[in-house]
């Protein structure tokens, strides 16, 4: 019987995910995530295979939080424009809050991978989708409500807005709060 294991997996992988939102994937070396899960390389890849499963298991944890933080934040009581415009803000200035300005996990992911990975490139579109799918959501909702004009396809409508936020969170790693406002209001005006 071996020993159980001393360390809960999802405490883990939360924090893998933290070293390589901050280092990227090629940038993140075993000791780097050895030090930043408190295991030992040989413990954290018997309980995890390789780097690559821990990445894809940081990805999949990533997209959990930000897929239940869009719908959580989205489906709050406000007009259709109030609530994105606010879900924008969020991220744009979760991003300025951090001492290293890592930008998103899934545009890095993107960036990095720069479409040489098939695995990978279908991981990262299958987790913007559901970033597609609460906007889009929310964007139903609002022509229902009134508050979006009929004439807006939600499904091209979430597209920009996600096209907007990709470019949000890389601009947060070099400008301004008052810059990426600015975009932030005029991209919700297309509502």
């Amino acid at each position: 019987m071996g020993r159980p294991r001393a360390f809960e997996a999802d405490s883990v992988v939360e924090q893998a995910m933290e070293t390589f939102w901050t280092h990227g994937y090629a940038n993140t070396s075993p000791a780097q995530l050895a030090e930043a899960t408190g295991i030992a390389k040989g413990s954290l890849y018997n309980a995890f295979g390789s780097k690559r499963e821990l990445f894809e298991r940081a990805l999949a944890r990533y997209d959990i939080m930000g897929t239940a933080l869009a719908e959580g934040f989205l489906s709050q009581p406000g007009s259709t424009r109030e609530r994105i415009g606010a879900f924008l803000r969020l991220l744009v200035d979760s991003d300025l809050a951090q001492p290293d300005r890592r930008g998103c996990l899934v545009v890095n992911t993107a960036t990095e991978f720069a479409g040489h990975d098939p695995e990978i490139t279908r991981t990262v579109r299958g987790m913007l989708e559901h970033t597609a799918a609460a906007l889009r959501a929310r964007i139903e909702q609002g022509r229902r409500d009134g508050d979006v004009r009929a004439e807006v396809d939600p499904q091209a409508m979430a597209e920009f807005l996600l096209n907007t936020i990709a470019g949000l969170r890389v601009l947060a790693k070099a400008h301004d709060a008052p810059t990426l406002h600015r975009i932030i209001d005029t991209a919700v005006t297309t509502l």
